[in-house]
């Protein structure tokens, strides 16, 4: 997994996989190299059908360096009266971007979720957004995994598909400098509070990493706390996981801590520096728990990725 499943036992968080964050991408336009794109998914084998009506999901991006958003992209969803499930969204830049509710301006309203085949992406102010089902790009042989990286050949997730949410912005609205870190959360309205379920940027992370009894609490955490509250324990996971030095452990948890996607649009986006949808990042992470003792489980990126935005393939039967 990615981070599929990444509360507590292998579920979703609030045991609701609506509320369950799957993958997030950031990799330059192949259309304009003026753009970035930016791409959250969620909702894992589609188990919660669509959008949760009470949540707000969210891309941040920081582009000080201070591990807060400087911009944000929320979206809301709303399903009228025997009609299809629509989403609103919002941009928010400066200290509006540490709200958690979604403010700023609106950039679009009432625009239909897609749960066709035909991928018809709008304009949003800005930005060109695509909400909607589309094919899971992860690629992973999890029964491998389990079981001692026995790799059994068997891609968990081909066939599956996810919720997504792809936006194409100009880069100058991400931040002036090139290097900018990303990460998405989702959070609920919970008695008239908005509560943070989940969230991720490096992939395959809290699931795998994170054992049972932390993984709830590191769901509503902030990258800024990151460093202080976990890097004493992945340091030693690692030690423990791939035979590292204690100093080893402690630099290559710096890696990954805080938990947030970093991205040098200068450089070519290939993970850890942004993430493309065909990055094995499966075998990444296995090399980064065993210190390189495990190599790659074998498996190939889908096929069925598109040319044209939002990129992601087309959903499956």
């Amino acid at each position: 997994m990615s981070n599929h499943f990444s509360a507590a036992n292998l579920k979703s968080p609030g045991d609701d996989a609506r509320l369950d964050l799957t993958d997030l991408y950031a990799f330059t336009s192949p259309d304009d190299p003026g753009k970035t794109v930016l791409i959250m998914d969620s909702d894992p084998f589609m188990a919660g059908s669509d959008y949760h009506p009470d949540a707000v999901y969210r891309i941040n991006v920081d582009s000080g360096g201070d591990l807060l958003a400087d911009t944000a992209f929320s979206f809301t969803f709303s399903r009228p009266e025997d009609g299809p499930q629509v989403a609103t969204g919002y941009l928010a830049t400066g200290s509006q971007a540490r709200r958690a509710e979604p403010t700023g301006d609106v950039i679009i309203e009432d625009t239909p979720v897609s749960f066709g085949k035909s991928a018809i992406p709008v304009q949003a102010g800005p930005v060109r957004l695509f909400v909607g089902e589309r094919s899971d790009p992860f690629f992973a042989d999890v029964d491998g995994f389990l079981h001692g990286y026995q790799w059994t050949g068997h891609d968990t997730f081909a066939g599956s598909n996810i919720l997504s949410i792809a936006l194409e912005a100009p880069s100058e609205l991400l931040g002036s400098d090139p290097e900018i870190g990303i990460w998405m959360t989702v959070s609920l309205r919970r008695d008239g509070q908005l509560v943070q379920m989940d969230r991720g940027g490096h992939p395959a992370m809290n699931p795998i990493v994170n054992p049972d009894d932390i993984k709830n609490m590191y769901d509503i955490g902030e990258p800024a706390t990151d460093v202080a509250n976990y890097l004493p324990m992945w340091t030693l996971i690692l030690q423990q996981t791939g035979g590292y030095s204690a100093a080893e452990a402690e630099a290559t948890a710096r890696t990954v801590l805080p938990d947030i996607l970093r991205y040098d649009r200068n450089k070519p986006a290939t993970y850890p520096n942004g993430r493309s949808l065909t990055d094995d990042v499966f075998s990444a992470r296995m090399h980064f728990l065993t210190n390189g003792k495990v190599g790659s489980d074998g498996l190939q990126p889908h096929g069925d990725m598109t040319a044209k935005f939002p990129y992601l393939g087309p959903p499956n039967p």
